[in-house]
């Protein structure tokens, strides 16, 4: 297993309700939970969570089915892959720590899984940041060509018959650095051994299955989920941080702050210079907008 975290950072598997999580944890303070995305590992915080140890308890994890945490089974309905049931992991993973309030701040997936569990549990989570996202919701009700084409993998990856675990198995490694090369500004930003560690996990065979069913249940059970809190007047009441790449697909395509206004009762957020990965383009002013962000809610 590759580290390019350092050594403070001890590890843990934390077993939340038997799917065994991957989990580090350095630092003192305010508990502070990083969530990463897909294809990546909770090393896409690599850079920026040494930066929050001298003031905050900084817990990063690998989701359900990526990383080095367990790949549990699916079901026809997609719900052990739902966001539901990735938020619950983490919320055991912090209690288990001993951390019963906690602020998240999760890039790609990781915001939908910090989204769902600000949802379900809003007495947990004491600030939210998403990082290059807008509500699944929004984007499957409001999906065009321009989104089509932009994030093809959304409904590749959610495809049946086991088609994108096939051809994604076929060259992981390509895949992997496809997904990521294609989504970047300016030089690869990416840390070699980061790449590395990214891609030894994608290979899992599992890791390509478990990813899959995470964007099936995104385009099914989860909408189900999100479209109950919609009819019911449900949004994230804790106070919310957007931000996104100036120049990713979302900072092109959306009025973020406006459409998670929708979402959420307290919403501030920027552009920052990158553009998908935000954690790995854009560290020095993603850090500075969390802490600022992290200072005035704690």
């Amino acid at each position: 297993m590759g580290d390019l975290l350092p050594p403070e950072f001890t590890r843990h598997t934390v077993d939340a309700d038997g799917v065994r999580i991957n989990v580090r944890v350095a630092g003192s303070g305010p508990p502070l939970l990083l969530l990463h995305g897909y294809p990546q590992t909770h090393l896409i915080w690599h850079h920026i969570a040494p930066r929050f140890t001298a003031t905050h308890t900084v817990v990063l994890t690998d989701l359900r089915g990526y990383g080095d945490s367990d790949k549990p089974p699916s079901a026809p309905d997609h719900a052990p892959y739902s966001k539901r049931a990735m938020a619950r992991d983490q919320l055991l993973v912090m209690r288990d720590l001993g951390f019963e309030r906690f602020a998240v701040a999760g890039h790609d997936r990781g915001g939908r899984v910090g989204h769902r569990l600000a949802l379900d549990h809003p007495d947990a989570v004491s600030a939210l940041a998403v990082l290059d996202i807008v509500p699944t919701r929004h984007t499957f009700r409001t999906a065009d060509t321009a989104f089509g084409l932009g994030y093809f993998h959304w409904f590749f990856l959610a495809a049946g018959g086991g088609i994108p675990e096939h051809l994604i198995g076929k060259d992981p490694e390509f895949w992997v650095r496809n997904r990521m090369d294609i989504r970047h500004s300016g030089s690869t930003p990416f840390s070699p051994a980061a790449q590395a560690e990214y891609v030894r996990c994608f290979a899992n065979p599992d890791a390509i299955h478990a990813s899959c069913e995470d964007y099936r249940a995104a385009a099914t059970i989860d909408l189900t989920h999100d479209d109950a809190d919609a009819d019911a007047g449900r949004g994230v009441t804790a106070p919310l941080l957007a931000l996104w790449g100036e120049h990713s697909f979302v900072g092109r395509h959306y009025n973020v702050l406006d459409i998670w206004r929708d979402y959420a009762d307290d919403v501030r957020g920027q552009a920052v210079p990158s553009d998908h990965y935000v954690p790995e383009e854009a560290p020095e002013p993603t850090t500075r907008a969390l802490a600022e962000f992290l200072s005035t809610v704690r």
